[in-house]
């Protein structure tokens, strides 16, 4: 016979043969069934093939109790020793029939996880590409829908929102979109003034900067903080109105949600965008030419000069029509991926970091199209 001098709980032990018969006498309730299973251990004998437990003297019993009787279960269970219960008063078999003790002893402690084969996770992921290209080919649909309505009918835009998702893209970008802008200038500058010294072509550096930001440089970064601060901010917040059910609010109140949420962030985005990558190239070209006074001898008026000789009206306009391509891009898939949640807080977490880089990889695909029409244009 064992007994824990912490609890009042006792455990007794009565061997015949294989067959072990152990009695509890107390109570099994919080701390008293700490160190039974111990105690079960204690008792368990190489030959041991049958354990039963006696119940007839517990006078209480709560979930540790129920815990303490499964845990000796599962030790005889690891054993192949048959475990049971024997004796047990009315109170303590109403306790165990409203905590589903027999379930529990057949459920497993988890449930292993089913891993797909490849042909299932295949035809899965395929189904699922499927799905999201209908539900992409409806949203470009609606929205050009909605855009020739606004069209149409300018009354139908909501003129308050588009001005608040001009201030936010646009206005509150321009201070981060400046600097980068500017740093970016200066080490491109900063660079080739390394190699173009060699030649005594130091004029150049001007040239290399404004053609390279204003074509090229210019609206990609533009475009992609614009991707990382309002692209996701799109989808967060659509996101958030669809788990929230306001979404399906409108829906049923009879709003159009791609007239009502879509189109004055496309418009907004539309209308700031080119703006903002004026102003990145014009940061960029000061920066530049920072380092060709300050290290190439070269004064305001003879790079603004050589920058403006380089440049071409054509070259404005086709950095500025990239960017405004660009923005499209950017405010239409952080609005279809906000459309696309389901769940909870953490999907919207998944569509927020699915619009960032959807919107750089088709910045960068459009980039590249772009590249290859004005390379044979004409």
């Amino acid at each position: 016979m064992t007994a824990n001098k912490e609890r009042q709980t006792i455990l007794g032990a009565r061997a015949e043969g294989p067959d072990l018969t152990l009695s509890i006498d107390g109570t099994l309730t919080g701390q008293d069934c700490f160190g039974l299973t111990r105690d079960l251990a204690g008792q368990l004998g190489k030959d041991t093939r049958s354990v039963q437990v006696d119940l007839s003297r517990v006078g209480e019993i709560d979930d540790f109790g129920v815990v303490t009787l499964l845990d000796m279960y599962k030790r005889c269970r690891a054993r192949n020793i048959a475990f049971s219960l024997a004796t047990v008063p009315e109170n303590i078999t109403d306790f165990l029939k409203l905590t589903d003790y027999e379930n529990l002893l057949t459920t497993p402690a988890c449930t292993p996880r089913h891993t797909p084969d490849i042909v299932t996770r295949l035809g899965g992921k395929t189904i699922e590409t499927l799905d999201n290209l209908r539900g992409l080919l409806i949203f470009i649909g609606d929205m050009v829908l909605g855009l020739l309505l606004v069209l149409a009918h300018p009354g139908r835009l909501r003129r308050g929102d588009t001005l608040t998702v001009m201030q936010r893209v646009g206005v509150d970008a321009l201070p981060i979109v400046g600097l980068l802008s500017f740093l970016l200038g200066l080490i491109m500058a900063f660079m080739s003034a390394v190699q173009l010294k060699q030649f005594g072509a130091n004029i150049y550096v001007a040239s290399l900067v404004a053609l390279s930001m204003v074509r090229e440089l210019g609206p990609i970064m533009t475009a992609i903080i614009v991707a990382g601060r309002s692209g996701s901010a799109f989808a967060a917040e659509i996101g958030s109105m669809r788990i929230s059910e306001e979404v399906d609010a409108l829906t049923t109140m009879g709003f159009n949600t791609t007239l009502f949420l879509t189109v004055p962030k496309i418009i907004g985005t539309l209308a700031v965008v080119p703006l903002l990558n004026l102003f990145s190239d014009l940061f960029a070209i000061a920066g530049g030419m920072l380092i060709g006074i300050t290290s190439l001898d070269l004064t305001v008026q003879g790079y603004m000069t050589q920058t403006l000789r380089t440049l071409t009206l054509f070259d404005l306009f086709w950095g500025l029509g990239k960017s405004a391509v660009f923005a499209l891009l950017i405010a239409g898939i952080g609005c279809f991926r906000g459309f696309q949640v389901r769940g909870g807080a953490d999907a919207v977490g998944r569509a927020t970091t699915s619009s960032v880089v959807s919107s750089i990889f088709m910045i960068i695909v459009m980039d590249a199209v772009f590249a290859v029409i004005l390379r044979y244009w004409g």
